[in-house]
């Protein structure tokens, strides 16, 4: 594992030799997740292209030096009058979408990555977008995975707040510990019963992530302000934007995938840049590997194709 600092903070990465494709693929993982849930895809498509995988400001490797324990968290949580904020200026908070793009482009500036496809999974999806738009220059695509939304639907979105807080609070570092504890995780979110490694490995970043992180980027990333401005976001971006849905996907329904890709010109009048897989949930990357690679592959491949005609 290697790292680099941006703001004070190592960020843990990993990145693949250099191949004959002229851009690196990015990908940015999703909320309580980490860089190792790439692997299966990275291992399918390393030999072809260069490829770069880190893990976000608090999640993952990619934690403060000044460590929180628990009872710290709990005090963090009681005080926190995050849940009511607005968030006017996406760059306000270190834990807003555009926010971890600053992150990014610090990243791939100091890595000298100068051309790249963004890869990023849910939340990491909306940092992929950002990122096409604050790197115009860098950035050649988007590919979104499990990513999508544009939808304010404020009942909706507050008990998802509301379910996410309480979901966070109840993580003692203990809990990786409990006898049988990640088998709740081989079925959480998923169409099919995940393999128990990948289930140990979202008990720990569950349990490992930052607890100022974890709640921040739930809260920043699900205000009404955040959620109405993705539409726009999208509209404006002239780069390619893929979106890869999964059909049992009940985190991010298919249909709010589509309705973010709409607003793309890729998206045509029939979702031209939506791709569904079948039997997959919200993690892709990990239920079928084999479908995201490809998708990925033929995507990338395609593109280069339509730019050197």
């Amino acid at each position: 594992m290697a790292t680099i600092e941006i703001l004070g903070v190592p960020h843990a990465y990993e990145l693949t030799a250099p191949t004959n494709y002229p851009h690196t693929l990015v990908f940015i993982h999703g909320w309580l997740n980490s860089r190792g849930y790439w692997q299966p895809v990275i291992s399918r498509l390393s030999d072809d292209f260069q490829c770069l995988s880190y893990d976000l400001r608090g999640f993952g490797e990619s934690q403060s030096k000044l460590k929180t324990d628990f009872s710290q968290e709990q005090n963090y949580f009681s005080l926190s009058t995050k849940s009511s904020r607005a968030v006017v200026d996406p760059f306000d908070s270190v834990y807003t979408p555009a926010a971890y793009t600053q992150d990014l482009a610090d990243l791939l500036q100091q890595l000298n990555v100068k051309s790249a496809w963004l890869i990023g999974h849910s939340l990491g999806g909306t940092i992929a977008l950002w990122g096409a738009a604050q790197m115009p220059e860098c950035v050649k695509g988007v590919i979104c995975i499990n990513s999508g939304g544009g939808i304010y639907l404020k009942e909706a979105f507050e008990q998802f707040r509301s379910a996410g807080q309480r979901f966070l609070q109840v993580r003692p570092k203990w809990l990786g510990q409990l006898p049988l504890i990640d088998l709740l995780f081989t079925r959480a979110s998923v169409a099919r019963p995940l393999e128990r490694n990948w289930a140990r490995q979202r008990v720990i970043d569950f349990v490992v992530a930052d607890p100022e992180a974890a709640l921040g980027a739930l809260l920043d990333s699900t205000t009404e302000e955040e959620i109405n401005c993705l539409p726009g976001l999208v509209a404006q971006l002239k780069q390619p934007i893929y979106f890869l849905a999964g059909a049992e996907d009940k985190v991010m329904e298919p249909k709010y995938v589509r309705h973010l890709a709409s607003f793309h010109p890729l998206f045509s009048y029939c979702g031209d840049n939506v791709i569904e897989i079948p039997d997959c949930g919200h993690l892709a990357m990990l239920e079928q590997p084999d479908a995201v690679a490809t998708h990925i592959r033929s995507l990338v491949k395609n593109q280069s194709s339509v730019v050197n005609c």
